[in-house]
């Protein structure tokens, strides 16, 4: 990697990093590769290939050369003359060494750091230089550019670019190849004397992190490689977590041992493959460093589970040093996860799965042969209960006393697992890969035992890592031999798996040299494990040599047990190696404290609160009670408790003894909750007295519980896109169009306080109303409890009855919200579990069409396993609501979740939020040595609550201080109780705040309970503060003075009202107990300051357990009380803490702030007068000698060796909760020790806690002590941020509560995984899943929640017992429930608000489907006199020919789509106004319409797909998409001129409507039906649907319209858009038009349907002719109907009601219309448009009238054979052609009782014109006088047609063309042969020229204008002389051309009456290509 690579490819690593690429991305569907490039220029953790040495011996030939070959012989160039020589110096003679330099001023360059170089010539000093740190690694050893960058501090040359010249320049004189990371030693940096030192190593590839120090020891500016590289993100983690696979139960199968790759041997010393020393705090268990304690040691960036964060830096002596018994606590960092981790599977459970009592007793589990004797007495004598794990080999016979043994099978499991080879790895290349050998696995587990410390008991995930990266490290050294262009990293990155070679666990001399490896022999191992167990005196004791079977060392084992020399031993290995047989071993556990913790492990958890409950029972715990009570010197707890009782001068309720009697006895019966005694203490009114006092008010309480917040809205907006993405998909699972309304049942866990919280939510959301059309009024709490279901016994009943709901309303969406849904996920074969399996997985629920499964929760993990039954596709992620701080949603709130919980322990500034407790840590490790046999819990919640009863008494003032109660209990339970009494009595309304206390068993819950009542009724507080027993299977109880507390705070009127959720307990000052195995999804309110976790169980490490317990403590705070530019929740969100360490306990900002951390920026205020001096000085953080001074001074000393090291700096997104914002604080602020978390920052001196019964500070003293607080209180909302607030609830309303957890999880939760992450996130999900493999990568930091997912669903399968692990199908795709959704969020942030809200508008949406905008208009210009004549019966069927052509036909257009057209003048009209003007603010008005509901008989766009319409459209998923073919049909027509060629596009299905020749298939016409045939089911009129730009929105989906009818049905669409109407419509027929009519209007499409129509209809006569039948009986009618046609109505005529419409199928009014009997009568026939208030008008009593039909047609192509369509027309065409086949004589009839409703289409249509230039394809605004030009003139010419131009222009310039028509009905146009509008000021006259035309008489009618278009040789100057004109009239003549415009002018003698001028000539803007059209104007003489 030196400088003879820098800049160049190596071409067979390029080619072979481009392989690995290219294969990776084939092989994994979740692994994106990272770029090539990428990976040749950022080194990613490279293979060791160095030596393992001691860490001082660091500095010879570390790394190697890239092969593996030895090292060249290095030749020197020779100096320049004249050149310095000298060792230490440069060649231009100037002093390069670190003790000359450290206090000279140096100047660096801009991107440049100061390294120390390391010359052979003098060991004892480095050599000063600076480098471009792009050239260097980062603290992780990656992103390091190959090559060199350099300046000399010495001269000031700078710019080597090769570190071989620059090695010569300073006179590094080497005898090898110069290279970067072999010389480029430390970074150089300033401590605080300004002095340069040498600071951390530089970490070259990883692995050379043996003295690394933290980060924040560097000067700011020199971290600028601490991001993680930027092309990491999308990739999988290149690093395998911990964990393990589950074994089986049965006894190991002895698989064949296979040689393991060779290993070395030096100086007969065996050494492990690939083991490094781990960086700094990773090397020791808790050892003391012989080297010094580096307080400021740097955070564990590679994994390694089983070190306590603490450990300091060690040099290799540290191995050999005995742990001292004082050494860190924290070492208990994996006590918990107890080699099982958690998993329940069969590996863990106790010897024999069939035994009941999991400790009953032990079974043969071993072939006959030696039996091991079990003594008696073992338990009393040992103090202990030894676990044996099973390890190679079959496990002797066990006799005797076995119960007091346990047997674990789970170490063997992970032999097994990691022996078990996945199949990729199975064979790589000529070399098979084998599996670790059964001497190198029992090898590797005595490292790791002999590192761990102490307390820490061992995590079989750590040991499987172990497993995995030995086994790679020897696995990739094999590649590395046998095929040598394939390199380590590259393969490593192949699979996605770490290639680092450092082993967590391993001490550093034992690594490995690939090239020189020798196998491990078992007659090796028992020495060699023996070696190794030396370092650790008597931790680790193996059995080995002289073993001749497993039974001989058992033996030995136990009687050593018995005779007291393992006292000091927590492991016995047992290695037998007998020549000629398997190795066999096993482990024996002899530590205390690990024999606890694995014991404890062993249960289920259920398991474990019947233990509990048991030994309660039976009365186990009284000894312990009784201790507890005893207070030493200071007297018994119960007789001070009965002093202040008398002291108080209050009747104690019991006698002593009794009392105690039963206050002690730990019983399983559940006491009913303590009433307060009804007398109130002397002092103090009831709280009822105190809170309706009218003076005292709260000015700053206020609860909001009804917002919806916009991120709310804005998931819930994303789950209904996914409903809707279901919908649209082409799966058909989900039918959103057919579901008329939405019903919903919401389940949830069976907790009384859930669902009640639940009920409110949901009646306070108005989704109730919302979905019923119900006022809020209407809706009771009572009523919302149907929509919520516990999942108990009941629940059955109420599913059953929503499916059978759901299978009878087909039109109902039945959403089931599963909510918190990873509480139940066990299978339901399992006994009497199971029940979300057996109700939510049933076939019923699962193949229902319209019920949608919404699982929600915060920990979807369980959920997401291979065998997942949801899609990744349909998972909702809580978005995150800041982006670089950048508030996305506007959110008035910020979330605080579990992440920023752990970066509050982070910010070493400021007291974090989450800290564990040391003092009753080390009072509970005392008493579970004392009494081996009781349960921990039982231990730890006796303590805690015997901490709580003292701190109360102490508290209180009742009892003297000379009891020094404060020494028996700790100061964090004294601080809570503190601020608990002290916070009521400072609000003038008594708010206060929770304390939450958590307690999993409710047997210890209910004693807890019972005890702190009774402390809290003799010390007389029953007023002061409530104590409840939050048990999830009853209701919420509080006393009845409390309640009318809350109730006047509420302004509750209700009488009966008690609060049913802890959220109505908002501040009210109380501990509630929370008792229950895990959290049911209990809110808590705002008012909750600490949640006290100290009793959970350590046993159940999970990462869904440790997270929901964490959950607890999520707050939602105040956006405005974070400061914009630090997000950091330990920086500036809380008020400073600096009282707290310095003010007496009992002042209330002590305790108010006793959660607060300090703004990062924040010295440490000066103490107020008369409180104990600061004993912390503000650098204390960062100097560790001070910090170690100061913690000592406080701390006991037993609890000197507890701090923490401090975590890394970077923040730590925590997968969960994406909602986390990276720090953007400075990097020595984020990095400062955050190590004595309790001690230094927490624990007041010791003689201001006896300060207790001081009167509070005077009113000066305390306001100056808040005004100092100025940067923290500005950060609080500017309500709560005077600083006078009296409220203590309104001030801790914007801070996150505190979490105290215990030690072992605290140290699990704030360790972080090589990868970044916090290390529980590594855990397994949950106990009813299992890894798939031991060989997964680890979660990313990067990862995104949905690249999680992928994970999970990747490495994890369920359990035997988990739900899903039913889910197994052969095609992945089929293993998910199509209609099932899971959103998930962290807890408390508001899941339920969001898909409350999400059915509200889900809701909204189906009503929204379900209508559709009509056009909802009054028809136009009716004359005021109302028509008096009824021609037809009003209950007449159909029309009388006869009588219809006695109505006069109306020629008044009365569809308002025409209002601002010219009205066509007919003699008998009175027009309101003269003429039709337009209201100017009208005309930009949109059309009016109305919402309606489709009707069952709708047409529907390409959106609706139910399942009756799936062969209809083609997509029935039996059949493949529709097969179309493409036939070409000629015909000719005079008008057109030339043959036209048409083209059908015809589906497979529909080809029977056509007849094809019989010789080459050609089509030769479409079938017809004969007049007489007639089918209930069958409409005889083909129907002709023109359309264009809407392929998606026409409503060409007939199938419901019609009513299952057969029809024949054509689109005819242009030839541009054939392909998209094909794609979205595969089985239409469609009529394609000639490409030149692609820019044509809606006359040409009309025209050619009709001309082709009439064409067809003789060519089926002929057919029919020649086969015979009569040839006129062919039916000529044919449809013509608008692509906006939706829905069709019917009017009843009603005796009672009058007329009433409704609606009917299209296939109704068809078979009416054609069953008419004089239908072949009739030219045209139509039907009226719907109007909401067309029956209330006299009009409509005729049911039949003559007049303009529009938009849906039934055409006599037969009769109207001589009347065309006019293929020019763009507008009116519709009126044109019926005023014509009106003149024609033909009968138009219009049926009144039917209407056709037309839907508002925004998108496409024939009226959507645009008006373009030719020089620009963009629309620009052309005014309508540009449209027309003189000819031959230069002006802009349009690329519109010729006709739409004229059109548009007569539309709205006629004004000017005919001054003397506008406004003027009685003198109007006189239009030939043609209507063209002429704008609504306008009248028209229409006649025809035709022969026998029918025309309106215009005798007597003076005419303001004549306009002639495109007269034809009927019109003659004759003609037009019948006609009077005004003077002035105009004349307009439109021709095609000029010439035939002058041939008309002299045809028709029109000289003689008009005059013309040659200006009046005008042509169409269109240039000559384009056919302009002329015409002419002129005046009447």
């Amino acid at each position: 990697m030196g400088n003879s690579y820098a800049g160049q490819l190596r071409t067979t690593r390029f080619e072979e990093v481009l392989h690995n690429s290219i294969e990776a991305s084939l092989r994994s569907n979740t692994v994106v590769p990272r770029p090539v490039f990428s990976q040749l220029y950022l080194e990613t953790e490279q293979p060791l290939t160095h030596n393992g040495r001691t860490e001082n011996d660091d500095d010879d030939d570390e790394d190697g050369s890239e092969s593996n070959s030895p090292p060249l012989p290095y030749q020197m160039k020779t100096p320049p003359e004249g050149c310095c020589t000298t060792d230490g110096f440069c060649q231009a003679g100037r002093d390069l060494r670190l003790s000359s330099l450290a206090s000279d001023p140096l100047d660096v360059s801009a991107g440049f750091m100061l390294v120390g170089v390391k010359s052979p010539s003098l060991p004892e000093t480095l050599l000063v230089c600076a480098v471009d740190r792009r050239f260097l690694p980062d603290e992780r050893g990656h992103n390091a550019l190959l090559g060199f960058l350099g300046n000399c501090m010495g001269c000031g040359e700078k710019g080597f670019r090769y570190f071989t010249e620059f090695s010569n320049h300073i006179n590094l004189k080497l005898s090898t190849q110069p290279k970067k990371q072999k010389h480029l030693k430390h970074h150089l940096y300033r401590n605080n004397q300004g002095v340069l030192v040498k600071g951390a190593p530089i970490c070259w590839r990883g692995h050379d992190g043996r003295m690394r120090q933290t980060v924040s020891i560097l000067p700011e500016g020199h971290v600028a490689s601490d991001e993680p590289p930027p092309n990491t993100a999308p990739t999988l983690p290149l690093h395998t977590p911990g964990g393990y696979t589950a074994g089986s139960n049965s006894d190991p199968v002895n698989l064949p041992q296979v040689a393991d790759a060779p290993h070395p041997l030096t100086n007969g010393i065996h050494v492990a493959p690939s083991v490094a020393q781990p960086s700094l705090n990773q090397s020791g268990p808790g050892r003391p460093s012989a080297t010094g304690s580096h307080a400021n040691a740097g955070p564990p960036k590679k994994r390694h589970k089983g070190w306590s964060p603490e450990s300091s830096a060690n040099s290799v002596t540290e191995s050999a040093v005995k742990t001292p018994p004082s050494s860190s606590t924290s070492a208990a960092s994996s006590m918990s996860s107890l080699l099982t981790n958690g998993a329940r599977s069969e590996t863990a459970a106790p010897l024999s799965s069939s035994q009941s009592s999991s400790q009953s007793s032990l079974t043969l589990l071993s072939p006959p042969g030696l039996a091991v004797t079990i003594p008696d007495q073992l338990l009393h004598t040992c103090r202990l209960q030894p676990v044996i794990f099973k390890g190679h080999g079959s496990l002797p016979q066990l006799t005797g006393n076995i119960n007091e043994v346990l047997v674990s099978s789970l170490l063997q499991s992970c032999y097994l697992s990691s022996q078990t080879l996945p199949r990729v790895y199975q064979h790589y290349g000529p070399s098979p890969i084998q599996p670790l050998s059964t001497e190198m696995q029992i090898l590797l587990t005595v490292y790791y035992l002999v590192q761990l410390g102490p307390d820490q008991v061992p995590l079989i995930e750590d040991l499987e890592q172990i497993f995995m990266r030995s086994w790679r490290e020897s696995h990739l050294s094999e590649i590395r031999q046998y095929q040598q262009p394939q390199t380590p990293a590259s393969q490593g990155r192949h699979y996605g798996i770490e290639t680092s070679s450092i082993l967590p666990g391993l001490p550093q001399h034992l690594s490995l040299l690939p090239q020189s490896q020798q196998p491990l022999t078992p007659s090796q191992l028992p020495w060699l494990a023996q070696l190794a167990a030396s370092s650790c005196g008597e931790g680790v004791v193996v059995l080995g040599e002289k073993i001749g079977s497993l039974a001989q060392g058992l033996q030995q084992t136990v009687i050593r047990l018995m005779e007291g020399r393992l006292e000091n031993t927590n492991y016995v290995v047992i290695i037998v190696t007998v020549p000629g047989q398997e190795t066999q071993s096993c482990v024996v556990v002899t530590g205390k404290h690990q024999c606890r913790a694995l014991a404890e492990s062993m249960y289920s958890p259920n398991e474990g609160l019947k233990e509990i409950n048991h030994q309660l029972s039976l009365g186990a715990a009284q000894e312990l009670i009784h201790y507890c009570n005893t207070l030493g010197q200071d007297g018994d707890l119960d007789s001070l408790l009965d002093s202040a009782t008398v002291d108080s001068n209050e009747p104690s309720p019991l006698s002593s003894s009794q009392d105690s009697a039963e206050e002690k006895s730990l019983k399983t019966t559940h006491s009913p909750k303590d009433t307060p005694s009804p007398k109130n203490s002397k002092d103090s009114p009831s709280p009822k007295e105190r809170a309706s006092s009218p003076k005292d008010t709260c000015s700053e309480y206020s609860v909001k519980w009804r917002e919806v917040r916009p991120i709310q809205l804005a998931v819930a907006r994303k789950l209904l896109s996914h409903v809707c993405a279901i919908a649209d998909s082409s799966t058909q699972n989900l039918d959103l169009g057919s579901f008329d309304r939405v019903s919903f049942l919401i389940l949830v866990p069976p907790s009384e306080v859930t669902f009640q919280q639940t009920v409110f939510h949901l009646w306070s959301s108005g989704v109730l109303q919302e979905l019923g059309g119900l006022d809020q009024e209407c809706v009771s709490q009572r009523e919302a409890e149907r929509y919520v279901v516990k999942m108990d016994q009941n629940a059955q009943a109420r599913i059953e009855n929503l499916i059978q709901e759901a299978q009878s309303n087909s039109y109902t969406l039945y959403i089931l919200v599963h909510d918190h849904a990873h509480w139940d996920i066990n299978s339901n074969s399992d006994s009497g579990l199971g029940l979300v399996d057996q109700l939510l997985n049933s076939r019923q629920v699962r193949d229902a069409p319209n019920i949608l499964i919404l699982h929600v929760t915060s920990f979807p993990f369980a959920l997401q396993t291979q065998y997942t039954r949801i899609s990744p596709y349909n998972e909702i992620h809580w978005p995150s609501a800041f982006s670089n701080d950048v508030d996305l949603y506007h959110e008035k709130t910020r979330y605080f979740g579990v992440s920023e919980l752990l970066e509050s322990t982070r910010s070493g500034s400021s007291l974090p939020l989450m800290r564990y407790d040391s003092s009753f840590e080390s009072m509970a490790s005392a008493l579970e040595e004392r009494f081996p046999k009781l349960h921990s819990s039982v231990i730890r919640t006796t303590v805690l609550i015997q901490h709580y009863c003292v701190a109360l008494m102490a508290a209180s003032g009742k009892i003297g201080s000379s009891h020094n109660l404060h020494k028996h209990t700790s100061v964090e339970t004294l601080e809570i109780v503190q601020s608990l009494l002290t916070a009521a009595q400072q609000c003038p309304t008594h708010h206060g705040h929770m304390v939450l206390l958590r307690i999993p068993s409710q047997s210890l819950a209910a004693w807890a309970h019972r005890r702190l009542s009774r402390v809290r009724r003799q010390l007389g507080l029953e007023d002061t503060f409530e104590i409840i027993l939050g048990n999830p299977n009853q209701a919420l109880s509080i006393g009845q003075s409390f309640t009318d507390q809350i109730k006047t705070w509420l302004k509750i009127q209700d009488a009966d009202w008690v609060p049913q959720t802890y959220l109505e307990l908002e501040a009210l000052p109380c501990i509630l107990i929370l008792s229950g195995a895990e959290p049911q999804g209990e809110s808590m309110p705002r008012s909750l300051k600490y949640c006290d976790l100290r009793v959970i169980s350590c046993s159940y490490l999970q990462r869904t357990t440790l997270e929901q317990e964490l959950g607890l403590a999520a707050y939602l705070v105040r956006a405005e009380s974070r400061p914009p530019h630090n997000p950091g929740p330990g920086s500036d969100l809380l008020e400073s803490d600096a009282e707290k360490l310095s003010s007496t306990d009992n002042e209330e900002e002590g305790q108010e702030n006793g959660d607060s951390p300090l703004s990062s920026s924040q010295q440490l205020q000066s103490c107020p007068e008369g409180g104990a001096s600061d004993p912390f000085p503000a650098q204390s953080t960062t100097s560790p000698n001070v910090q170690k001074g100061t913690t000592d001074t406080i701390q006991p000393p037993s609890q000197s060796q507890t701090q923490l090291q401090p975590q890394p700096s970077q923040s730590f997104p925590y997968p969960p909760t994406p909602l986390h914002q990276p720090q953007v604080q400075s990097f020595s602020q984020a990095q400062t020790n955050s190590q004595p978390h309790t001690q230094t920052l927490s624990q007041p001196q010791p003689h201001s806690q006896m300060q207790i019964p001081n009167p509070q500070p005077p009113p000066s003293a305390q306001s100056r002590r808040q005004h100092s607080k100025s940067t923290s209180s500005g950060s609080l909302s500017p309500r709560a941020s005077s600083p006078h607030l009296s409220c203590s609830w309104a001030r801790g309303v914007s801070r996150p509560p505190s979490v105290l957890l215990p030690r072992a999880l605290y140290d699990i939760i704030t360790a972080s995984d090589s990868s970044g992450l916090p290390r529980c996130t590594s855990f397994l999900p949950h106990m009813s899943v299992a890894w798939a493999s031991s060989f997964r990568p680890l979660l990313s930091k990067m990862m995104t929640c949905t690249e999680q997912s992928l994970y999970y669903r990747q490495w994890t399968v369920p359990r035997s017992y988990h739900m899903d692990s039913s889910n197994r199908t052969e095609g992945r795709s089929d293993n998910f429930h199509p209609r099932r959704l899971l959103l998930s969020g962290p807890p408390q942030v508001g899941k339920t608000g969001a898909y409350l809200h999400f059915l509200g508008i889900l809701s909204r949406m189906l009503i929204r489907l379900m209508e559709v905008d009509i056009y909802d208009e009054e028809d136009i210009n009716y004359s005021c006199q109302a028509e008096g004549v009824l021609y037809h019966p009003s209950n007449v069927s159909w029309p009388n020919p006869d009588i219809v052509k006695t109505m006069p036909f109306d020629y008044t257009i009365h569809d308002p789509k025409y209002e601002e057209i010219s009205s066509v003048y007919c003699p008998g009209y009175k027009s309101s106004a003269d003429g039709n003007p337009v209201r100017q603010e009208d005309v930009y008005l949109r059309r009016r319409t109305s919402r309606i509901k489709l009707s069952k008989y709708a047409a529907y766009n390409t959106y609706h797909h139910c399942e009756q319409c799936h062969q209809y459209l083609g997509i029935n998923p039996r059949y493949q998409m529709y097969e179309s073919t493409l036939h070409a049909f000629t015909f000719t027509h005079l008008l057109l001129g030339e043959e036209i060629q048409l083209y059908f596009i015809i589906p497979k299905s529909k080809e029977h409507y056509f007849s094809f020749s019989q010789s080459g298939g050609q089509l030769e016409s479409m079938r017809l039906p004969l007049t007489s045939d007639w089918s209930p089911d069958c409409i005889k009129s083909p129907i002709f649907t023109p359309t264009t730009g809407r392929h998606e929105h026409g409503l060409f989906n007939l199938y419901h319209a019609m009513d299952g009818a057969s029809h024949l049905h054509i689109l005819v669409v242009k030839e541009y858009e054939m392909a998209v109407y094909k794609k979205y419509w595969p089985n239409h027929i469609m009529l394609v038009l000639p490409t030149v009519f692609n820019g044509a209007g809606i006359g040409a499409a009309h025209f050619l349907i009709k001309e082709l129509s009439y064409h067809n209809l003789e060519l089926e006569r002929s057919r029919r002719l020649e086969g015979g039948g009569p040839a006129g009986d062919v039916w000529p009618f044919i449809i013509l109907t608008d692509d906006s046609c939706v829905m069709w109505n019917a009017v009843d005529l009603d005796a009672r009601n009058g007329a009433v419409e409704h609606a009917v199928s299209l296939k109704h009014i068809l078979q009416h219309m054609e069953a008419c009997p004089d239908l072949a009568h009739y030219g045209l026939c139509g039907v009226r448009k719907w109007s909401s208030r067309g029956l209330t008008d006299n009009k409509l009593r005729e049911p039949f009238s003559r007049g303009h039909l529009h938009d849906f047609l039934l055409l006599n192509v037969d009769r109207s054979q001589n009347i065309q369509y006019d293929q020019n027309r763009f507008t009116c065409h519709d009126v044109d052609f019926t005023l014509r086949l009106h003149s024609a004589g033909l009968l138009v009839c219009r049926f009144n009782a039917f209407s056709v409703m037309k839907k508002q289409i925004a998108i496409g249509g024939y009226r959507t014109f645009i008006i373009k230039t030719k020089t620009t394809d963009v629309p620009t605004s052309v005014g309508p006088s540009q449209y027309i030009c003189a000819p031959d003139s230069k002006h802009l010419f349009l690329a519109t047609p010729a006709q739409l131009l004229l059109e548009k222009y007569l539309q709205h310039t006629s004004q000017k063309l005919f001054p003397h028509s506008t406004k003027n009905y009685t003198h109007p146009v006189l239009s030939v042969d043609c209507y063209l509008n002429l704008g609504p000021e306008v009248t028209v006259c229409f006649v025809s020229s035709r022969p026998h035309s029918v025309n309106i008489s215009s005798t007597g009618l003076l005419f303001s204008g004549l306009l002639l278009c495109f007269a034809d040789s009927f019109v003659t100057a004759g003609f037009l002389k019948k006609f009077s004109f005004l003077k002035g009239a105009t004349l307009c003549v439109i021709s095609a051309d000029r010439s035939s415009l002058r041939q008309t002018v002299g045809r028709l003698e029109l000289e003689e009456e008009w005059r013309f001028r040659l200006s009046d000539e005008f042509q169409t803007a269109n240039a000559k290509e384009d056919r302009p059209l002329f015409f002419l104007t002129g005046k009447h003489i």
